[in-house]
């Protein structure tokens, strides 16, 4: 049994946890802004927009600089290499810009795919040299987490047992080398959604890698608690003759991360993978609302759902400025929003529980006071015990039990308390028992 030789300090532990729970704080989620050069060029074509340094950093600019109402929604914003030495109109570089707005700073650090050898045209990852001494570089001009990306398919013959293991195993050496310098590693296993399959078949495969993921992670001694999950959402491919509900897509998906995603992991940021923005939004929606327990945050890591309606009102025009990122606020605010009903739905869960435990004290209270006093002329010889509950208010487990002598009595008090945030209940019980008891 191979020995496990701790590379991190409690203390670097702690940072790492403390920037993973930041990203994915409640309501927030990432927006995606890292588009290699070449992949700008496919989308400012579809506008009309000439690629060059300066309309990319006039776009990236007119979102990192949209209003406050963003501030709650993004949690954090993944840079590409070029993007992060830009600087806004007034000189101050973009990092420094984001992190004074809140948002925490991420890095792409992958260089794209290459064909995988003796394989049915599979990939993996190129980048793993250098990155140790990129991070560290990373690290000082102010990136605090990191994206990777690998990419798996889903035909009759794929992915092979090498793709799955290849990808798998890059990713958590890179996941390793970016924790020992302070850096989250968001781990991307896409499965593309190209092709005929249908649902089920999305769902095994992305079991599958998964599960090939995390025991490679585990192998690597990677701290779960201080990394991310980008995965796809589980859909049938592209070309699949059978529409899938939305609520078929959720169960599919979470279903497929009970299996495979340990609870460790403190969140997991899904791509829309080819979605339309509404489409992504909306599954985003019902993976939030679905019935199966969840113990990781649920949100969103986007590029183009969040991005096409607002490039799309620019146009590449210095006019539409403020088109644009109404356009971004708007799809921002629409993600979020679908993220915050899975704890609005558990408040009132809440609410419920203790409002039903009310009317069950209240019932107990009628009930003991009717009897006290149908009992109370012959109360010494029938009653062992007279007990008084004096409620202050409602909740449930017991904490402590303090019991004071009287002379004619041992009083036992009982304080109950459960804190549910954002509410928290407590109750006192105090049982009046004769000495003699």
């Amino acid at each position: 049994m191979p020995h496990a030789y701790p590379f991190l300090t409690p203390e670097q532990k702690k940072e790492l946890s403390d920037i993973a729970q930041r990203i994915v704080a409640p309501g927030k989620g990432i927006l995606a802004a890292d588009e290699s050069t070449g992949s700008v060029a496919k989308r400012f074509q579809s506008i009309n927009a000439e690629n060059t340094e300066e309309n990319r950093r006039l776009y990236r600019q007119l979102l990192f600089t949209a209003d406050d109402r963003v501030n709650p929604c993004i949690g954090g914003v993944i840079l590409f290499h070029e993007t992060m030495y830009q600087k806004t109109d007034d000189g101050k570089p973009f990092p420094q810009y984001l992190k004074e707005r809140g948002m925490v700073v991420g890095i792409k650090v992958d260089k794209g795919v290459v064909p995988l050898a003796g394989t049915n045209g599979e990939t993996t990852t190129q980048g793993l040299d250098g990155l140790y001494e990129r991070c560290a570089q990373y690290k000082k001009d102010g990136a605090d987490f990191a994206k990777w990306r690998c990419v798996l398919k889903i035909t009759p013959t794929t992915p092979s047992r090498l793709a799955i293991i290849e990808n798998a195993n890059v990713l958590a050496r890179y996941a390793s080398i970016c924790q020992m310098h302070g850096i989250v590693p968001i781990v991307e296993p896409e499965i593309l959604p190209d092709g005929d399959h249908d649902l089920k078949r999305c769902q095994y495969v992305t079991e599958k890698v998964l599960a090939a993921v995390y025991k490679a992670l585990s192998d690597h001694h990677v701290y779960l608690e201080g990394t991310l999950l980008k995965p796809n959402m589980v859909t049938a491919g592209h070309s699949c003759s059978h529409k899938y509900s939305n609520q078929e897509i959720a169960m599919a998906t979470v279903t497929a991360l009970r299996r495979t995603v340990p609870p460790a992991v403190p969140g997991i940021t899904f791509l829309s993978g080819g979605q339309s923005e509404e489409e992504a939004s909306v599954n985003l929606n019902a993976m939030n609302q679905c019935p199966l327990h969840r113990p990781w945050a649920l949100t969103f890591s986007y590029g183009r759902a969040l991005q096409a309606s607002a490039l799309k009102a620019w146009g590449g025009k210095k006019e539409n400025g403020k088109a644009c990122q109404d356009e971004f606020i708007k799809r921002a605010l629409v993600s979020a929003t679908n993220k915050n009903k899975k704890r609005t739905v558990w408040i009132i869960s809440k609410i419920a529980s203790i409002l039903l435990c009310c009317t069950f004290i209240n019932i107990f209270l009628y009930l003991s006071s009717s009897y006290r006093q149908t009992a109370r002329p012959a109360r010494e010889n029938m009653l062992p015990l007279e007990a008084a509950l004096l409620v202050e208010s409602h909740c449930s487990w017991p904490t402590t039990l303090i019991k004071h002598k009287h002379p004619s009595s041992t009083i036992a008090t009982s304080h109950w308390k459960r804190a549910c945030p954002p509410l928290s209940t407590a109750v006192t019980v105090t049982a009046v028992c004769p000495a003699s008891w």
